[in-house]
């Protein structure tokens, strides 16, 4: 093989990787992903596929390296092969938003709900200055599943669906933050207008966990 083939054979190796990011459908298995490790059948519910479907993309992803696999009895748990996994699709993300006038529009009208200005916002900086000071009520805004797989260290469960029926014993409480997913999730900016509703005043998380995953910051699985 001369130079000219294995130079090639680089570029047709980075094209897996490439081709495994070329599908929607995929790219919504890595964000989930980025919460923490999932069955496929997990997996399937949270992206509205069917589990054949969703086996079928995770085996694309698979065979680029980009998730790992463990077998607990029948169940087949997927999960990111890594952080850096994590920090790719973010990068891919932020770039897409930045560069892609499409992406842009489609984005800001799913984010870009009226009243959007008037909720705050919490930079990770700040967050873990709160957090240190212990001087927090950080809500984790997520489904249950997704809390358990990996979540903020300090964080307390509280799905969305539930948030109202907790409102009450949130009055008064100090400096509630809320979280979910990334920086394209609507989880918490909906949870932080419920509250408002309720009388709690509430910020949320600038981004959420998957860029804090990202960063390296620390992440809790499970319940303390």
């Amino acid at each position: 093989m001369d130079r000219d083939d294995r130079r090639s054979r680089v570029f047709d190796e980075l094209a897996v990787v490439g081709k495994a990011f070329g599908s929607a459908k995929r790219l919504e298995l890595v964000e989930l992903l980025a919460q923490g490790e999932r069955t496929v059948e997990a997996l399937a519910r949270a992206a509205d596929m069917g589990v054949s479907t969703a086996s079928a993309h995770l085996q694309v992803l698979k065979l680029a390296n980009l998730v790992a696999t463990r077998r607990e009895g029948t169940k087949v748990h997927y999960r990111l092969a890594g952080d850096d996994v994590a920090r790719l699709y973010a990068a891919m993300r932020a770039v897409a938003r930045e560069r892609s006038a499409d992406v842009g529009r489609a984005l800001d009208a799913y984010l870009n709900i009226p009243g959007s200005d008037e909720v705050g916002l919490v930079g990770r900086d700040e967050l873990q200055g709160l957090l240190g000071s212990g001087a927090i009520t950080l809500l984790d805004v997520r489904p249950r599943e997704e809390f358990l797989a990996g979540h903020i260290p300090g964080a307390r469960s509280v799905p969305l669906g539930t948030l109202a029926d907790e409102a009450g014993g949130l009055r008064g409480a100090p400096s509630v933050v809320a979280y979910c997913r990334g920086s394209f999730c609507v989880m918490a900016h909906d949870a932080v207008r419920l509250l408002g509703g309720e009388g709690v005043e509430a910020r949320r998380l600038e981004d959420g966990m998957l860029e804090w995953r990202s960063a390296g910051l620390p992440v809790l699985e499970g319940v303390a």
